[in-house]
């Protein structure tokens, strides 16, 4: 049997569950490290998402005795502490990828990439991400987001507000547009929802099978983020059809055409408007909603993403 085309064990660690859930439509079987208090980062098959069969804790009292084809690095602890302190030696010598979900925290384009192997495969999310990066002679490569949807749920947009999702947004600041947040919601209605939403605000924490229906009821989506990854919350409610509005930045301006599918911009007073129009123009709204969804059926669909990361996978296995 060809690397191409066998099964892989792949072991790594619960660091974005969303994420790791349309990761594991790929089909290899991938082994979750796990400790007995399912801490943060080891918290294996874990949450509300429908993992699939192909899906297995890895507890840390025997990860040293089960065979595995590749390791799937997902945080800097892993990568600096983890693998050194759960993996045995010839497990730390196996086939070996690091998925970044980052852009650069520290300096936006000057921090070099902690990874520098030039024997790794280091996995970008998004060409933003590629581009800000300093990762040196480390082979890289882009496989943006793919989304398999956890429900059918379709825009009615008959609530006459915005819907904000963002987990822990309290805590997390400027970064993740806090005070655009604010701002904007003393002039438009917006819900606001993400773990620990309620400390400002907000309506709680969405169950993630829920949240698609809980999106299709709101007028549109506004991303209030300035500086991020493109969140999969965005790419989610353009599956179901929501007109997005958001801030220019990062990798939202390759995905949202103003006047086709949403509106981005680095002027809040012109979000502020462009949601007010979409409030008062429900056909209006659902026109770009819907050309949100085509936008991301055609971009981030499952079938694509699955393809690139078993390309990725057969690279280093090869």
């Amino acid at each position: 049997m060809t690397t191409a085309s066998r099964r892989l064990r792949i072991l790594t660690w619960h660091v974005h569950g969303n994420y790791l859930y349309n990761l594991t439509q790929v089909p290899h079987d991938f082994y979750l490290l796990t400790d007995a208090e399912r801490s943060t980062h080891y918290s294996g098959r874990s949450g509300t998402l429908p993992w699939g069969d192909n899906v297995h804790d890895a507890p840390l009292e025997t990860v040293q005795d089960m065979p595995f084809d590749v390791v799937l690095f997902q945080s800097r602890d892993a990568w600096d502490e983890g693998q050194h302190r759960w993996l045995s030696a010839a497990q730390r010598r196996l086939p070996r990828i690091y998925l970044e979900h980052d852009p650069p925290q520290e300096n936006p384009t000057d921090q070099r990439h902690w990874v520098d192997d030039p024997n790794m495969l280091l996995v970008q999310v998004t060409a933003f991400n590629a581009l800000m990066w300093d990762t040196g002679d480390v082979p890289t490569r882009v496989i943006e987001h793919g989304v398999l949807p956890l429900s059918d749920a379709r825009y009615s947009g008959e609530l006459e507000r915005g819907i904000v999702v963002v987990n822990n947004l309290g805590s997390r600041g400027r970064r993740l547009g806090l005070d655009v947040y604010r701002e904007v919601a003393q002039q438009v209605p917006l819900t606001l929802v993400g773990m620990n939403s309620e400390q400002v605000g907000g309506a709680g924490e969405v169950p993630n099978a829920a949240l698609p229906a809980e999106m299709a009821r709101h007028r549109f989506f506004f991303n209030p983020i300035r500086y991020t990854s493109l969140g999969l919350a965005v790419i989610e409610a353009m599956m179901v059809g929501l007109p997005i509005v958001g801030l220019a930045t990062t990798e939202i301006v390759s995905v949202i055409r103003n006047g086709e599918n949403g509106v981005v911009d680095t002027r809040i007073e012109r979000l502020v408007d462009a949601m007010a129009q979409l409030l008062a123009d429900p056909a209006e709204a659902r026109r770009l909603g819907e050309a949100a969804r085509a936008t991301a059926l055609e971009r981030f669909g499952i079938e694509r993403f699955i393809a690139d990361w078993r390309a990725a996978l057969h690279l280093v296995t090869s």
